[in-house]
């Protein structure tokens, strides 16, 4: 048997000891809970000396973090969703009661009633004299609460993860209020929110391998969308003229700190718009979901980096490489809350400084390829000769696609701070109107921040002539799971009248990374796919 089994079976008896003593070990409705953060806030209005009882009760419940037992006193630290406070239990004050307190362990989840006062050291405890059991944990929590650290683990026990580590807790709250702002700030634009299908029977809207799935009923094979594009667009030939959805997409692609092949999107059409308007439309968003989550997130996360630092300086033990990250972090989170302060949108993301204010640089594509490839983007043999020198394959790809795989080789990894990169070539835009001074450009950007992708928009091709031109064209050079699939239906409706158009998608989880300081997607996503494991099953 392990150790993990043994604490196991002792948790197993002491859930059966509380059921013969009457107690429900999984408790029930237990209303009217105050958080821990509200009772800490109201006890801070009052005077209450150390060793000494206020008139303020309170009910609250948490999951035990810390329990000492000292004869016929008990101190235990719960934790919730905003915070701790340490229960105080009394043999005196709780009379019968005393023989559950026995059987409690770390990780059970309490309720308790009482009155708020401190300790002879000044702690604030509330003083119980009622308690609850409402959630009996069988199994211990990671070891002195420090949470998991084995981040394969972190991921697959995503539930222990989120109640060990309350900064996780944060990202996943900031999350929500990133998401929240991007929607409120497009319904006051006059933007109405849809859904579209997920099953589609044609996949379409970006270049990727979508999975496959069959619907028995009507025996015909379905797709998961890889993106909600076509189905938008025919909203705006419906006359829904500015449209958009938060959506779930699936790309059948590997997985890596930037991919995951189940992820979030914000996808928008405006009618009447262009791709110079979609670049103030993510400036928007971002800087909404900035003010959501960095802006009151940075303040705090500098005082605890400031708090750890001191900790390294004064603990023996800890090297001196530790110590020197955590100061050069710390500086990293002073500058940025110096920039807000000044009234800059700055966040940290992996040590560096990153800056959302808008209005952002655009740069035109030809001008970065020329910068950092030193070759032109219609010099088709320096192109070859360049991606020769950089070890990609060139034997019968569309000069299009070359290019752009040498733009991502030596361009991409310059892209540090926030920016617009526009007028890509058309032959890898099927979706896209051409550039009205060069036909071989299209009027695409997409939006890089710390060398990533972090969205993609065009001005939309509304003639029905030219995209079905563009379905039935095959890129050399380009895998076979493409935009290039002919969608007759989307076709007829293009047929009947797409107006002008903006269209735009921004990826939900590589926002949340770079404003929460994320080092992985899989750390923004509450449940990432994972490779089954024989010791950590999926």
């Amino acid at each position: 048997m392990t150790e993990d089994d043994h604490l196991r079976q002792q948790r197993i008896k002491k859930r059966d000891a509380l059921r013969a003593l009457g107690v429900d070990p999984y408790g029930g409705r237990f209303a009217d809970v105050r958080s821990t953060a509200d009772v800490r806030r109201e006890s801070s209005a009052l005077t209450i000396e150390p060793g000494q009882r206020s008139s303020l009760t309170a009910r609250v419940a948490g999951r035990i973090a810390l329990l000492r037992l000292m004869g016929k006193l008990a101190f235990l630290t719960i934790r919730d969703g905003a915070g701790t406070l340490q229960l105080g239990i009394s043999q005196a004050d709780v009379g019968d009661q005393w023989s559950v307190v026995k059987e409690l362990d770390l990780g059970d989840i309490i309720g308790g009633d009482g009155v708020v006062g401190r300790t002879k050291t000044g702690e604030l405890t509330l003083w119980c004299s009622r308690l609850t059991v409402l959630a009996k944990s069988l199994r211990p929590p990671p070891e002195k609460w420090h949470g998991l650290t084995d981040v394969d683990l972190r991921y697959r026990r995503r539930y222990v993860d989120l109640f060990t580590n309350p900064e996780v807790r944060e990202v996943f709250r900031q999350r929500s209020a990133i998401i929240q702002a991007i929607r409120e700030r497009l319904v006051r634009e006059g933007y109405y929110e849809v859904e579209t299908p997920v099953l589609q029977p044609i996949y379409g809207g970006a270049a990727a391998r979508p999975f496959t799935t069959h619907h028995n009923t009507l025996d015909m094979d379905l797709y998961l969308r890889i993106s909600p594009e076509l189905y938008l667009k025919r909203l705006l030939v419906g006359g829904m003229e500015r449209v958009f959805e938060i959506s779930r997409n699936f790309r059948n692609e590997g997985i890596s700190t930037k991919h995951n092949p189940e992820f979030s999107m914000i996808e928008l059409y405006e009618a009447y718009a262009d791709y110079e308007v979609m670049m103030h439309r993510t400036e928007q968003m971002v800087a909404a979901a900035y003010e959501a989550s960095a802006r009151q997130a940075i303040p705090k996360r500098t005082v605890a980096i400031e708090e750890e630092c001191a900790r390294l300086a004064k603990e023996k033990g800890e090297s001196a490489a530790d110590a020197y990250a955590a100061e050069q972090h710390l500086s990293a989170y002073r500058t940025a809350r110096e920039g807000i302060a000044a009234g800059r949108l700055q966040a940290v993301f992996h040590g560096k400084i990153l800056d959302f204010t808008p209005p952002w640089p655009r740069r035109k594509y030809a001008d970065l390829l020329r910068e950092y490839a030193s070759v032109e983007i219609h010099d088709h043999d320096a192109v070859r000769k360049k991606a020769r020198q950089l070890g990609i394959e060139d034997v019968g790809k569309d000069p299009a696609v070359l290019v752009n795989e040498v733009f991502e080789a030596t361009v991409e990894h310059h892209l540090v701070q926030p920016q617009f990169v526009h007028d890509y070539p058309a032959a890898i835009c099927p979706l896209t109107r051409r550039h009205p001074d060069d036909p071989s450009l299209a009027l695409r950007f997409e939006a890089f921040a710390a060398a990533m992708e972090l969205g993609n928009a065009y001005t939309e091709l509304n003639d029905p002539a030219v995209q079905e031109e563009n379905f039935s064209r095959k890129v050399a050079g380009e895998q076979d799971e493409t935009m290039a699939v002919m969608d007759e239906d989307f076709l007829i409706a293009l047929e009947y009248g797409m107006p002008p158009a903006g269209g735009l998608g921004v990826g939900i989880d590589r926002l949340v990374m770079l404003l929460t300081d994320s080092h992985s997607i899989r750390d923004v996503i509450l449940f990432p796919l994972q490779r089954p494991s024989a010791g950590h099953p999926s």
